[in-house]
């Protein structure tokens, strides 16, 4: 490791620049009913998932409904020097869309239209505030789907702005594989498009992939081409138990490393099926278990099966329960994806500080079974879920964030965490993104030459620091 990780800070910096008067008298005549100063909305559009809760709303909220709104906007704060937030459904976990330096919240959730579906071509273009489980509603006629799956509805601009990946990232990779091409809006307020529609190409700098992960530092969205898959023909799902967690993350390794193309492989820990068992009134065995997926043909299905089961039982897995039907299927992923929900009304007022990180999968075993001794050894609670077939997993350490000792003692144990990930070639953040959370890691994990190159990127495209400032590093 390059360095050595800072502890989070408990609280961000909060450093407001006023928006004048001037800008929100433009706003107003530019956008009329979609402008708004209400503290009911601009409270709503400064709060996430975070364990941030004390930092001042946007000083009003734009609410855009199509490219031109968007630039017309950020044309207007540039010239005012303010801050511009996007906001697509607030389900960040770290602080992504918090007016640190005050500003304008830009909430893109009206520019929800799929504006080209290309069955041929295996792709489709959205505009950003279009939801992952709306496009697959779309496209599920034409017997497609988008397989990037985070857990929450999230938008599509939301996702590619953390360059989220979740589930499915095992077999069809993350939104960095599979946006082909957007439509951004820059710091000036000016639309540009990088990308094409080819699947490949080598005509100059990969801006798509710039964008892709800037977590609207560099500009906003407006349009993304995504790769979408043939629905598979045949989908299977299993649920089995295992004595210990290193038995359950020793199978997942071993699968792995023989190559069996297994679409998900979710962990849960005994004392988490408990919560989603409360929260979705299910009756699963409360003790570390895998949740599977695989795609394919029914003989490959078939055999893909074969050989994960064959490889849990050398290591004591039980209980293997299948789902071949989709409301099957259904049921026990939305009992996944309810995962933190459920963690969450367990202790009624908490928040939740969820760590990500992601290690080579051959260290996965000892990354996170030394996490999970450590936490055990902090009392504080906590859910565990892993995508731990790319090596990415969470444990969310549940804690009253009005409680200054609880946050110190979490905070101080995320640092050991991602301490522990870096030094064994991971990352601080697999899918959430830095946002204001993880800005004390970044630079132990790139170093301060890479770190200075993004910050030069930053000050090349955004001089007056107007796009989300505060966010994956300081100005």
């Amino acid at each position: 490791m390059n360095g050595s990780a800072s502890a989070a800070r408990l609280e961000p910096e909060i450093a407001p620049r006023p928006a004048p008067d001037a800008l929100l008298a433009a706003l107003k005549a530019r956008f009329g009913a979609a402008f708004s100063t209400a503290q009911s909305v601009r409270e709503q559009h400064g709060r996430d998932e975070s364990v941030f809760t004390h930092v001042p709303p946007p000083a009003a909220v734009v609410f855009a409904e199509s490219t031109q709104d968007v630039a017309d906007a950020v044309r207007l704060c540039a010239q005012y020097r303010t801050p511009v937030i996007p906001f697509g459904v607030g389900s960040s976990l770290e602080g992504h869309l918090l007016a640190v330096q005050g500003g304008i919240s830009l909430d893109v959730s009206r520019m929800n239209r799929v504006l080209s579906i290309d069955p041929e071509d295996l792709m489709v273009t959205v505009q950003p505030g279009v939801t992952r489980e709306a496009l697959n509603g779309e496209l599920k006629s034409h017997g497609l789907f988008f397989p990037i799956d985070p857990g929450a509805n999230a938008s599509l601009g939301g996702m590619c702005a953390t360059r989220a990946s979740g589930t499915n990232a095992v077999r069809y990779g993350t939104m960095r594989e599979n946006v082909l091409a957007l439509e951004a809006v820059t710091a000036t307020g000016e639309a540009i498009r990088t990308g094409a529609r080819a699947r490949k190409s080598s005509a100059g700098y990969d801006l798509t992939r710039l964008f892709v992960g800037s977590e609207g530092t560099l500009g906003v969205m407006t349009e993304i081409t995504l790769r979408v898959y043939p629905l598979p023909e045949a989908i299977s799902a299993a649920v089995c138990s295992f004595p210990t967690i290193g038995d359950a993350v020793r199978t997942v390794i071993e699968v792995i490393q023989l190559g069996v193309p297994i679409a998900r492989v979710e962990l849960i820990d005994g004392q988490t099926v408990g919560m989603v068992n409360r929260h979705s009134k299910l009756a699963l065995r409360e003790e570390p278990m895998l949740l599977m997926e695989f795609h394919g043909s029914p003989a490959g299905v078939k055999e893909q099966a074969e050989i994960v089961q064959e490889l849990a039982g050398a290591h004591g897995a039980q209980a293997f329960d299948w789902a071949t039907t989709p409301e099957a299927r259904t049921r026990l992923w939305t009992a996944r994806h309810h995962a933190y929900f459920a963690a969450i009304q367990s202790r009624p007022g908490c928040r939740s500080i969820t760590t990500d990180v992601c290690v080579p999968i051959s260290r996965l075993a000892d990354c996170l079974l030394e996490s999970l001794a450590d936490t055990d050894a902090s009392g504080l609670p906590y859910f565990l879920v892993g995508h731990v077939g790319d090596g990415n997993f969470h444990i969310g350490l549940l804690v009253d964030p009005d409680d200054a000792g609880e946050r110190a003692t979490a905070e101080a144990l995320n640092h050991r965490i991602v301490t522990r990930a870096l030094d064994m070639g991971g990352t601080c953040t697999g899918e959430h993104g830095v946002g204001l959370h993880k800005m004390d890691f970044l630079q132990s994990e790139a170093g301060a030459g890479a770190v200075a190159m993004m910050r030069a990127i930053k000050h090349a495209l955004d001089p007056d620091n107007i796009m989300n400032p505060g966010k994956i590093f300081s100005w």
